[in-house]
C-alpha cells in the first residue's frame, strides 16, 4: 500500500518529541511513501536544523508557511504535496505504535470500500511505558455514524484518509479546535465509509495542558457551531442539538479545570 505521511509542526514543536515521532513513522512496515511535513509558520531552531537533515537525506518533503494559520488549513497546505492515494496522518508529539500501518493496510486491502480507517490510542504524560488512559472509538461504519452525533467519532493521528474521497468533501479546512470533526461530518455528508480498528495505533501525549484547552468560552463556541452546522444539515435533530449545547456548556465553561480533567478521564475516555 503506497500511502502519504502528512503532518504539521509549529513554534511550540520540541525537537525531541518529533525525533521520537519520525522514528516511528521510519519504523512502519510498509514505510511510506513520501512523508510531508508543513511547517506552519516559523519553528524553533532545533525543529528546523533537524527536520532540514530530514530533507536532506530525502526523508523528507517540506512544506513552509510564512505564517501560522493554524492546523485544518496547514493539512489544507500539505495535501496539495501528497501523491499517493492514501494520506496517513501523525501529530509531530505522538508515538506510532510499531504495527500500526502493517493493520491498517491489511484492512484497507480486505475492506476496499472504506475511506476512512483509524483506530484507538493510548494516552501517556511522560513517557509511553506509563499509560494513564485510552481512547476507545466505535469500529464499524453505523456505529461510527451514531457516534458522530455526539463525540468526534475518530483518533485524528490514527486515521488513513483515501485523498479522492477527502477532496470530495471539501478536504480539510479551518474551524478552530475542531478541523478534524468538521471533516467527518463533511465526509458523513458526502457518503464517505468509516471504519475504526480495536487496536491501540498511537501512543498520545497528554497532560494538564490539554484539559486547560478544552475548556473556555472559545472552546464551547467552537463545539457549540459545529453541532449547529449538523443540525443545519440534518445530521442531528433539534433536541440532540440542544443537548450537545447544554452539555458542552457545563463542562467547558462551568467547570473549573481540574474538575474538567478528572471528567474527561472518568466519562470520555478509558482507565488503563
Amino acid at each position: 500500500m503506497k500511502y502519504s505521511m502528512l503532518m504539521s509542526v509549529y513554534r511550540n514543536t520540541k525537537a525531541d518529541e518529533l525525533k521520537l515521532c519520525m522514528d516511528s513513522i521510519f519504523a512502519q512496515n510498509p514505510a511510506p511513501a513520501e512523508t510531508i511535513i508543513v511547517e506552519d509558520g516559523p519553528v524553533s531552531e532545533d525543529v528546523a536544523q533537524y527536520l532540514s537533515n530530514l530533507q536532506s537525506e530525502g526523508k523528507v518533503k517540506l512544506v513552509p508557511l510564512e505564517e501560522n494559520v493554524g492546523l485544518g488549513r496547514a493539512l489544507a497546505a500539505g495535501t496539495e504535496h501528497c501523491s499517493c492515494e492514501w494520506i496517513a496522518r501523525m501529530d509531530s508529539d505522538d508515538i506510532c505504535a510499531p504495527d500500526r500501518m502493517e493493520k491498517q493496510a491489511a484492512y484497507l486491502e480486505a475492506h476496499p470500500e472504506v475511506d476512512v480507517l483509524g483506530g484507538n490510542i493510548a494516552e501517556f504524560i511522560d513517557s509511553p511505558d506509563d499509560i494513564v488512559s485510552k481512547r476507545i472509538v466505535p469500529e464499524d461504519h453505523e456505529k461510527i455514524c451514531e457516534y458522530l452525533k455526539k463525540r468526534c467519532p475518530f483518533n485524528h493521528m490514527t486515521v488513513v484518509i483515501r485523498k479522492n474521497a477527502l477532496e470530495k468533501a471539501g478536504g480539510y479546512q479551518h474551524w478552530h479546535f475542531n478541523e478534524d470533526s468538521y471533516l467527518w461530518a463533511r465526509m458523513y455528508l458526502s457518503g464517505a465509509r468509516f471504519a475504526n480498528l480495536s487496536e491501540i495505533l498511537c501512543y498520545v501525549r497528554v497532560g494538564n495542558e490539554m484539559f486547560r484547552r478544552r475548556g473556555g468560552y472559545s472552546y464551547y463556541k467552537s463545539e457549540r457551531d459545529l453541532f449547529k452546522f449538523m443540525y443545519k444539515n440534518k445530521i442531528i435533530n433539534w433536541f440532540e442539538y440542544q443537548q450537545a449545547k447544554f452539555i458542552r456548556f457545563v463542562v467547558q465553561v462551568l467547570m473549573p479545570n481540574s474538575v474538567r480533567q478528572w471528567f474527561f478521564i472518568k466519562f470520555a475516555r478509558k482507565e488503563k
